[in-house]
């Protein structure tokens, strides 16, 4: 049920904020006011839409109930009816999607942590191919993608890679990802042609500010080492890598890709989101209940999707959608439409939720 009363405080508020801005305020301010009426703008628009709907059907009735109203004015105020009634319906519809709870680290960048699992050499071919798809993907969204760390695997991949993605709403995007990635495929090195099964591990973290996390010097250990690498690559004549422990939760993060000053702001810019993610976690958990009809549980021990290369098909398991364009997706330009059934699924149960608490 859509409530009025909130819709016209929406339209107040992005007034408000019009006000402001036309006025003349300090730089910050009107970084925070642009940012706020950006987000605003697409629920006003569609409140203004469902309002002319109600006003229009409103209007269509009243000429239907006058007697004085003739057959063809009557008619089109029939046709009027239904149009705006149909109108109406869809609005309300768009705006309670509009209105659901955000989710605050929505607009954030990420943290991309692959992790090859079961399977050996082919679970790191695996995870590089998957690193491959998020960096294809990342750049048809023109989002920036910088390897914080990695760790390649013996025959070729990664047995870990981390990595920062930076763009507006890259979170929100994807989010849904973080889980156990199953392949299914015949490796290179089998002969007689089995089709073997290994797995890799996504992490997709919020990108965390400062602001959002407070680590204290004396909190943290930070070594330096020799960076190595598989076959002499990033090899440092100089101790360049750095690993950081936070002692009070024992997260250890490394990072070896450039000089040691570029390694301690990445290892720490990875050390904030995992703590950031750790305390986004508490917090979810105790609301469980709450989520358990939400897309999966963004639990990483939970098996979410398998990519089966002899059918050409990529299944995800939390909504039961299996596409035959796995070649497409598996190169990252077919990912939205996962994405998208994802996003829509997962503001579905949100809808389901609300709706059984009121």
């Amino acid at each position: 049920m859509i409530v009025i009363e909130k819709l016209n405080q929406l339209l107040e508020r992005h007034t408000s904020i019009e006000s402001q801005m036309a006025q003349g305020v300090d730089p910050e301010k009107y970084v925070k006011l642009a940012s706020e009426h950006a987000e605003l703008e697409p629920v006003v628009q569609k409140i203004r839409e469902y309002l002319d709907a109600k006003g229009n059907l409103q209007e269509a009735e009243e000429l239907i109930a006058d007697k004085e109203t003739d057959a063809e004015m009557r008619e089109l105020a029939e046709a009027e009816k239904r149009e705006s009634a149909e109108k109406l319906v869809a609005c309300e519809e768009d705006l309670k999607i509009l209105l659901l709870p955000r989710d605050a680290a929505d607009d954030k960048s990420a943290i991309l942590e692959i992790r090859a699992g079961t399977g050996g050499s082919e679970a790191a071919l695996f995870a590089g191919d998957l690193f491959r798809m998020y960096e294809r993907h990342s750049a048809l969204h023109g989002w920036k993608v910088d390897i914080l760390s990695e760790s390649a695997g013996d025959v070729g991949g990664y047995k870990e890679i981390i990595a920062s993605i930076t763009g507006r709403g890259v979170f929100a995007r994807l989010k849904f990802e973080s889980g156990v990635h199953r392949v299914q495929r015949v490796p290179e090195t089998e002969s007689g042609g089995r089709v073997h099964t290994s797995a890799a591990t996504v992490a997709v973290l919020p990108e965390a500010e400062e602001i959002d996390v407070e680590i204290r010097n004396e909190d943290i250990r930070i070594d330096t080492m020799r960076a190595s690498g598989a076959g002499g690559q990033h090899v440092n004549t100089t101790d360049s890598a750095v690993r950081i422990t936070h002692l009070p939760t024992g997260i250890v993060v490394t990072s070896s890709e450039k000089s040691q000053h570029q390694n301690r702001a990445a290892a720490m810019k990875a050390l904030r989101a995992r703590i950031f993610d750790m305390e986004r976690q508490k917090a979810d958990q105790e609301r469980a209940d709450a989520r358990k009809g939400q897309v999966g549980s963004g639990d990483r021990s939970e098996r979410i999707r398998t990519y089966n290369f002899p059918q050409g098909r990529m299944t995800d398991h939390r909504i039961n959608l299996t596409l035959y364009k796995l070649d497409r997706l598996i190169m990252g330009e077919g990912l939205d439409e996962v994405i998208d059934a994802l996003v829509t699924d997962h503001q579905a149960n949100q809808l389901a939720l609300i709706e059984n608490e009121g």
